[in-house]
């Protein structure tokens, strides 16, 4: 049996997830569309209860999150910086 960690590229799950990586990319996908459509691009802005905020192409979009049907954070340089400054501390 074979253990690995996710990544630094993570799948978003609970409600804290999207809170601690606030500021950075992540995919969201919806289970029903918003605005007619359910993918979505964009940088995370934070939670409010069960809410997620992000911005995507310029305005803020809200989550209710039990409508997440799956959620990662995207590769950039930011995350791995701020992966790399995690592994020294």
């Amino acid at each position: 049996m074979e253990v690995s960690s996710p990544g630094i590229d993570r799948p978003l799950v609970r409600v804290r997830d999207f809170q601690r990586f606030q500021g950075f990319h992540a995919k969201i996908e919806t289970t029903r569309p918003f605005d007619g459509r359910r993918r979505f691009k964009g940088v995370l802005l934070g939670v409010d209860g069960d809410t997620v905020r992000m911005m995507v192409d310029g305005e803020e979009v809200d989550f209710h999150h039990p409508d997440i049907h799956k959620a990662k954070l995207i590769l950039t340089d930011d995350l791995i910086a701020a992966a790399e400054e995690s592994k020294r501390l």
